[in-house]
């Protein structure tokens, strides 16, 4: 009697931190493949620049990507390649200064985790390695918004909840122009995403400024990443023992409304298919990963899906990424929104604001110190 081999791919259990404590998600042993273009769809943004029924298209594309994987690659973005270059370059400049350094910005003298991060000090999954890499992370300050504000004028109930800390700037004035260089990038980021977030508003059939009340004083964080190159000798013994939990960047979803991530040629980025598949999120020049958050997941009764996501680590080369994460001004609680709901599909969300979403995760994340809310 002939044999049947079962064919079908083992699965191990995947933990996750959320901010209401673990999770579990079943993940197949199967090596990780490239995504396809549905998967991941390219969206021209060009259309987003144009006049009404160019942008509700547009929303439309983006409707579609956000309703199935939860992540689409943008070009066309607006964001000019000399800003992003030059911001490439202060990142691999700070990450490359002797320890001591970098850690007189360490995020042990914040409040809000701005500052820098040394390697395997902080483990964003659970039931991965540390992860293995180094971060320099800094958060809305109004004097930099690209939309000038009279500081002098900012609602005591936003000025709050606004967690941009000098001391960043302060440590790095050593660095030439290294201050000036990223907050173009960072300014780049904030227009996109006050343009974006229109789109989004189109596409859960709201008027097109339902959320720009939201967004005058955002949670709007910029982060650069370095993953510093492993030797062959690293790679192999990685490979040898199978230790597929050993990454870069632990598995997780982010926090607030979405995120545009510029990343190097190198590669490492991976989502978790719905069926449980890891998928790779090749580089593509010239484009920026957009993904859907936490926080408009909530917000759109989960209709927009905020997708796990990872950086699995084995390149013989130095790796950057910059990411850039956007959410509504953190003084405002926002409850599921009235298109997501009806009589046979109630909210599942209580209200909650960005800041007080963000802050439960952020607390379970940080191996270095406790921080106070």
């Amino acid at each position: 009697m002939a044999t049947i081999t079962d064919t079908r791919p083992a699965y191990t259990k995947l933990r996750l931190r959320t901010a209401y404590g673990p999770v579990f998600r079943d993940v197949s042993t199967n090596a990780p493949r490239p995504a396809t273009s549905e998967e991941i769809p390219v969206i021209d943004f060009a259309d987003l620049y144009g006049d009404a029924e160019a942008r509700l298209r547009f929303s439309q594309k983006i409707k579609h990507a956000a309703t199935t994987y939860g992540f689409f690659y943008a070009k066309n973005h607006g964001i000019e390649e000399a800003v992003i270059e030059k911001a490439r370059k202060q990142a691999l400049i700070f990450f490359k200064q002797p320890a001591e350094a970098k850690l007189s910005i360490s995020t042990a003298k914040s409040k809000f985790f701005n500052g820098y991060s040394a390697l395997n000090t902080t483990q964003v999954s659970e039931g991965e390695s540390l992860d293995r890499k180094e971060s320099f992370a800094w958060r809305y300050d109004a004097q930099y918004d690209p939309d000038p504000k009279d500081l002098s004028a900012i609602p005591a109930e936003v000025a709050a909840h606004l967690r941009g800390e000098e001391f960043v700037w302060e440590g790095t004035s050593h660095l030439p122009d290294f201050k000036t260089d990223l907050l173009t990038y960072w300014q780049s980021g904030v227009r996109l995403a006050r343009r974006l977030v229109q789109s989004f508003a189109f596409a859960l059939d709201l008027p097109e400024n339902y959320f720009d009340k939201l967004t005058t004083y955002p949670g709007s964080d910029g982060l650069l990443n370095f993953y510093e190159a492993n030797k062959p000798a690293e790679i192999a013994a990685m490979n040898s023992s199978n230790k597929t939990g050993d990454v870069g960047l632990g598995s997780h979803t982010d926090l607030q409304c979405f995120t545009l991530l510029w990343q190097d040629e190198v590669g490492g980025l991976q989502i978790l298919t719905p069926e449980g598949q890891w998928i790779m999120a090749q580089p593509i020049p010239g484009t920026l990963v957009v993904n859907i958050g936490d926080y408009m997941m909530r917000l759109t009764n989960d209709k927009f899906k905020s997708t796990v996501h990872r950086v699995f680590n084995r390149s013989t080369v130095d790796r950057i990424s910059m990411p850039f994460f956007f959410g509504f001004n953190f003084n405002e609680k926002c409850g599921v929104l009235p298109t997501c709901t009806d009589e046979g599909n109630p909210p599942k969300y209580e209200p909650i604001s960005c800041a007080e979403w963000t802050q439960l995760r952020f607390k379970q994340t940080q191996l270095t110190k406790t921080l106070g809310v």
